[in-house]
């Protein structure tokens, strides 16, 4: 059985860096996509970024291009999401997602996600 659970979330003031994890467990997610997803308050949840578990192409929404870096670690079965420059915009919880074979930048498309992290930017 798939598992996936978040960590890293906190609070941090806008312009500061968060580094998020997603440790995945229950099989070999070779072939797979490891998503980044969020929902803010009120709001649909979003895609964030994308990476393919065995080949490492990424994927990235527009608000985060340049500000947010996904990556893996093949060994610990984790990925990571660093983000850096954030802003009060990017309060939300971030969920860490996976879906065999494509990106998908749509959450009814997926088929496991972790229960999330909650990450607030705020002075």
């Amino acid at each position: 059985q798939v598992q996936l659970v978040e960590s890293g979330g906190g609070l941090v003031n806008p312009g500061g860096s968060l580094r998020l994890s997603c440790a995945a467990s229950g099989r070999t997610f070779f072939g797979y996509v490891i998503h980044w997803f969020r929902q803010a308050p009120g709001k649909e949840r979003e895609f964030v970024a994308a990476i393919v578990w065995s080949g490492g192409i990424t994927d990235y929404s527009d608000s985060a291009k340049g500000r947010f870096t996904i990556s893996t670690n093949n060994a610990k079965d984790t990925v990571y999401l660093q983000m850096d420059s954030l802003e009060p915009e990017d309060t939300a919880v971030y969920y860490c997602a996976a879906q065999p074979g494509v990106v998908s930048t749509r959450p009814e498309k997926i088929d496991y996600w972790g229960k999330g992290t909650l990450v607030t930017v705020s002075s």
